[in-house]
């Protein structure tokens, strides 16, 4: 007998098994072992709405939400200031390595939280006596060529006048001072005005700066044209609620002498710290989450490394306001090959994700993402974000320089438990050693490695692919929100399924001779 096709969606309701599975029971299901991202497809689900329209709102911690899932790993060869500032202008974070003196990552944190203050409290200077050659040199390594300048050359003294690009660009004398060729008629504004009136000025002068000065003619402050452009080009950009600066989020460590360095990171404008250990579960990780919650009480502190329950259960009654969940599944860690310890990454992703969203605690899925699908399956697992390490590895706004090899452009990246990293010439500030309790070794084990990766080019182009990608995705799934998403998988709407050997090849590219994988234009 032929149904009724008018009536086959109402003859679905009849069937007693749904397609695929709900979540606890794809985990259940693992006899053979954990899960990792690619072990496991989605189903999709019906499209009735754009993929612009899905929201990709998360929370990072309990007090912080941002326009994106977005964070790029605490890594000496992914995040420093760069890194940090595009991350949150793009609806993400950036959390600043500290594989180094705490001198130096505090004001990393600092030019983060004043490159869009509004307001320049300490802009760059110079005196009138520098010339053009060094007036280009200060290009080279700041990155632009308009500055006031003072009588000393330092803020807070006498304005004398603006030197911009124009002023410099067709002059072949290299020896010329800035006193000859700056500008002397300047369009300022008194100390006291507000940033809204100072924007104001700025449109109607058509100038690219506003020097705000005092009643004796001193440079205090000074607004940017740039600054009101980025708010255009940036709405997204994630920033403190009272300051409106960019939200920087820094790594520390557990050994007493992070404990003056977080001192420093919370006085340079820090808004999140991530506690950098390889295995959260330790007292030294739960003596400093207590401190830090004691001494900082309204600094947001996300703890980790975790994978198991019990190790999350430990940091959440601590005082943890986010977990970080992962060990050894980074794609330059070899933790889990080494040490015979470690979980794959999907299984804790929803264990750890299950239980501490009961106490209100948002999770970070760190390692493992190597695509946008690996994105879209940690968030249907249950985390609220995901740390990018190697994804982002080889992008222009990493440190580092670029070199060529086989004809290839590529960066050196490298995991901080190499050996490479736990050799930092700074042996004061080595953040390797510590992450992985090797303080006292005399003979160092490595967790990872080091090598290279290709040019990915500028993450304001990559992030936009990954955001617009991941919209697309959840539209696939047939939701309209990571809030929706978890709702639905939590009640079982949205369903799984296993993949074999077979089918993860006939997912992927075959059956070419040859092919370029071109995922952005």
């Amino acid at each position: 007998m032929v149904l009724d096709y008018k009536n086959a969606t109402a003859h679905l309701a009849s069937y007693s098994k749904k397609d695929g599975l709900d979540v606890q029971t794809l985990i259940d299901s693992a006899n053979f072992g954990g899960l990792t991202y690619n072990d496991f497809l989605v189903l999709p689900g019906l499209i009735n709405f754009p993929a612009s329209e899905v929201k990709l709102e998360s929370k990072l911690t309990k007090k912080i939400t941002m326009k994106s899932p977005f964070l790029s790993s605490p890594m000496d060869t992914v995040t420093e200031e760069n890194m940090a500032i595009h991350m949150a202008l793009l609806g993400g974070i950036g959390i600043i390595h500290h594989n180094c003196s705490a001198d130096e990552q505090a004001e990393m944190v600092r030019k983060v939280k004043k490159f869009e203050n509004g307001f320049i409290n300490d802009p760059i200077v110079i005196s009138p006596k520098i010339t053009v050659r060094d007036i280009r040199r200060l290009k080279e390594t700041i990155g632009f060529s308009s500055f006031p300048v003072t009588e000393n050359g330092k803020p807070g003294a006498k304005l004398l006048g603006i030197i911009t690009s124009r002023d410099v660009q067709f002059l072949d004398d290299d020896t010329i001072k800035a006193e000859e060729i700056m500008t002397k008629e300047l369009v300022t504004a008194q100390k006291g005005i507000t940033l809204t009136e100072g924007n104001n000025i700025l449109r109607t002068s058509k100038k690219g700066k506003l020097p705000i000065v005092d009643a004796q003619g001193n440079l205090v402050s000074l607004i940017s044209l740039t600054d009101l452009q980025k708010n255009q080009d940036y709405p997204d950009a994630s920033k403190s609620f009272d300051s409106k600066q960019l939200l920087c989020g820094a790594a520390v460590g557990t050994i007493p002498a992070d404990r003056e360095r977080l001192d420093k990171l919370v006085e340079a404008g820090l808004d999140v710290v991530v506690l950098d250990s390889s295995n959260g579960s330790s007292v030294f990780q739960l003596d400093m989450l207590k401190w830090i919650k004691e001494k900082h009480p309204h600094l947001q502190v996300i703890a980790g490394n975790v994978v198991t329950r019990d190790q999350a259960a430990l940091l959440i009654e601590a005082g943890a306001d986010g977990l970080r969940i992962g060990m050894g599944s980074g794609s330059i860690c070899i933790t889990q090959e080494v040490m015979a310890c470690g979980r794959p990454q999907g299984t804790a992703v929803y264990n750890v994700c299950e239980f501490a969203h009961q106490f209100g605690v948002p999770c970070i899925a760190d390692g493992g993402i190597g695509n946008i699908g690996h994105i879209t399956k940690a968030l249907a697992l249950g985390a609220d974000c995901v740390m990018m390490g190697g994804l982002l590895a080889g992008t222009s706004e990493t440190p580092g320089d670029y070199f060529y090899r086989d004809g290839k452009r590529l960066k050196t990246y490298r995991g901080m438990g190499s050996i490479d990293a736990m050799q930092s010439t700074d042996t004061n500030a080595n953040a390797s050693t510590s992450r992985y309790f090797s303080e006292a070794d005399k003979v160092l084990v490595a967790q990872g490695v080091s090598g290279s990766v290709v040019d990915k080019g500028s993450i304001t182009k990559f992030i936009p692919y990954l955001f617009n990608g991941l919209q697309h995705s959840l539209q696939d799934i047939g939701v309209t929100s990571v809030t929706d998403l978890r709702e639905k998988v939590y009640g079982g709407d949205v369903r799984f399924e296993f993949r074999t050997a077979s089918a993860q090849l006939e997912g992927g590219v075959h059956g070419l001779h040859s092919y370029e994988k071109k995922l952005h234009n």
